[in-house]
């Protein structure tokens, strides 16, 4: 089988329809079973989702990932506090067939390794939930430490969840990653 080559960048105009089409045309999309559930979505119509596509073109915090040069998900960062530099991040892999193939591990590495040495931060993380347990496995298989469990504070078909936040810290990540070689 051959190796995928899992690369990170930002997203550019010419591809706002593949990003549409994977992230906002479905009625009920498979990625969003494990990405938030409990939180509503809702499809867009392409005109829809053009209203707001400056927020998805060439930005620092919202970028592609590709494999082997196709769009396949989003990485991102944003600000739970700013003025401390409490950044968190999120990534969405959006067709199943990329699933457990280690490419969200892969573009998570990338993405943490760019925020590390773009931004002046002490700490990098996410946040999911109790039952999206790949998505726990990525944080551990990228050395980072379960930092806090709320529990049984997400709701998603009559079930109770526990609210997961991972991270790591630069020094951490420099020791597990040789200075982000």
């Amino acid at each position: 089988m051959k190796l995928k080559q899992v690369t990170i960048r930002p997203i550019v105009e010419n591809e706002l329809s593949k990003l549409w089409e994977l992230s906002a045309k479905e009625e009920a999309p498979e990625w969003k079973k494990w990405d938030a559930p409990y939180f509503p979505y809702e499809p867009k119509t392409f005109e829809q989702f053009l209203e707001k596509k400056h927020h998805y073109i060439n930005q620092e915090d919202f970028w592609g990932i590709y494999v082997d040069d196709l769009l396949v998900g989003s990485i991102c960062y944003y600000w739970e506090h700013e003025e401390s530099l409490w950044l968190e991040m999120g990534i969405v892999i959006y067709d199943p067939i990329y699933w457990n193939g280690g490419i969200g591990t892969e573009a998570l590495r990338l993405w943490t390794t760019h925020l590390f040495r773009e931004l002046p931060l002490v700490r990098v993380g996410y946040t999911t939930w109790s039952g999206n347990e790949r998505m726990i496995k990525v944080g551990e298989k990228l050395g980072m430490t379960m930092e806090a469990r709320l529990r049984k504070c997400r709701f998603y078909n009559g079930v109770y969840y526990d609210s997961i936040r991972m991270g790591i810290l630069r020094d951490e990540w420099e020791k597990e990653y040789d200075s982000f070689a």
